[in-house]
């Protein structure tokens, strides 16, 4: 058993940029805004917490869950933390799902946040990490 080889998916940019050689790195990475969107389904999340610490031009986390029984190419955002907020919307999706499918890193900011009573409007905008 020792000899097994074992795949794991590890976001490449994070493990670098965790590193010292991530200093080096930050100053060559360039963000291509991609898209603006929205994150979906902020009123499924239990914990709503989250949202009073998260402000506009906060950073999130991009992250693929192929394994979502409502959607195969769903993208779960996060926060800087690694809390769940929500999803990119479904009909957004496929074009960034084949980005970060192909080994592409992609992140998004908070462009704007608004409260229409128990419902929040979290507008983002999408951006490829580019080296």
């Amino acid at each position: 058993m020792g000899t097994e080889l074992t795949v794991t998916q590890q976001n490449m940019l994070s493990t670098i940029t965790a590193s010292s050689l991530g200093d080096l790195i930050k100053p060559l990475t360039n963000e291509i805004l991609l898209f603006d969107s929205y994150i979906a389904g902020t009123t499924h999340i239990k914990d709503e917490s989250v949202f009073d610490e998260i402000g506009v031009g906060n950073k999130l986390i991009l992250q693929r869950e192929p394994d979502n029984r409502f959607d195969e190419n769903a993208i779960l955002v996060l926060d800087g933390k690694g809390r769940k907020l929500g999803y990119i919307p479904e009909k957004d999706n496929i074009v960034f799902t084949r980005l970060m499918d192909a080994g592409k890193y992609l992140t998004a900011k908070i462009e704007q946040i608004e409260n229409k009573g128990t419902f929040r409007k979290i507008s983002i905008n999408i951006y490829l990490v580019d080296f």
